[in-house]
């Protein structure tokens, strides 16, 4: 039953994306910018890793996808418990697990088509990286996306405004995105913000990725990666699934 309720709580909120061209191709628009405008500004420099600038760049815009994209997702539960809409699936039989995941699934499926248009426009501009190495960057981006939603979505049923959720969720990602290293290898940060880096999981997240575009799969940094965002996301749905069962999903 938690198979066929999810496939049906999954169903639902696809055809709703489906059906918004818009909500499909805006969350790409911020990456795009940052690839087109700030990318060639990167061309040349020594940036304290293997691979040219794209195999830099691109990794960290990908997870900057899944990490802005997915820890906003909550926004929208908001919104459905404004016009009653979670109510209504309160009263259905539908596992509260599921009801969940239907949604965490669909987001993560969102973002690694977004991630694939982003690598395609990436290629074009001088992106060149292995196959495989793609592979594994949209994977990651699926499991971080599945990770950061299942924690927002929990926030959201917490939260009862937008004014509540949108301070927190800033006061999370800012950090991260700064302390990760997604724009730039935290090669090229002093020592001591080097290791404060350390302490943030998305971090390993993306020295895998990047370790992947250079088509080094047995690296150090590729294993840490792995572990990171299997636990992560292990940690995550769980917090994710007790909070958002808790707060009467």
């Amino acid at each position: 039953m938690l198979l066929h309720d999810t496939a049906l709580i999954f169903g639902r909120y696809a055809r709703q994306t489906l059906s918004s061209k818009f909500q499909i191709l805006f969350g790409l628009l911020m990456p795009l910018l940052y690839l087109f405008f700030f990318g060639p500004l990167l061309t040349g420099l020594p940036l304290g890793s293997r691979g040219s600038s794209w195999q830099v760049l691109v990794p960290g815009l990908l997870l900057q996808l899944g990490l802005f994209g997915a820890s906003f997702c909550g926004f929208g539960i908001i919104v459905e418990k404004t016009y009653g809409v979670v109510d209504r699936m309160r009263v259905t039989p539908a596992s509260r697990l599921a009801l969940l995941l239907g949604r965490v699934l669909r987001d993560a499926l969102l973002f690694a088509f977004q991630s694939v248009l982003l690598v395609l426009a990436a290629l074009v501009m001088g992106l060149r990286a292995p196959l495989a190495g793609l592979v594994v960057g949209f994977v990651f981006v699926g499991v971080l996306s599945m990770s950061l939603a299942s924690l927002s979505y929990a926030l959201g049923m917490k939260a009862n405004t937008p004014t509540e959720f949108g301070p927190v969720i800033n006061a999370l990602t800012m950090p991260a995105m700064l302390l990760s290293g997604l724009m730039l290898p935290m090669a090229l940060a002093p020592g001591w913000l080097d290791v404060l880096s350390h302490f943030v999981p998305l971090r390993y997240l993306v020295d895998a990725v990047r370790a992947a575009y250079v088509g080094d799969f047995a690296s150090t940094q590729m294993l840490y990666g792995t572990i990171a965002a299997l636990a992560l996301s292990a940690v995550s749905v769980t917090i994710g699934t007790r909070l958002f069962a808790k707060a009467g999903a």
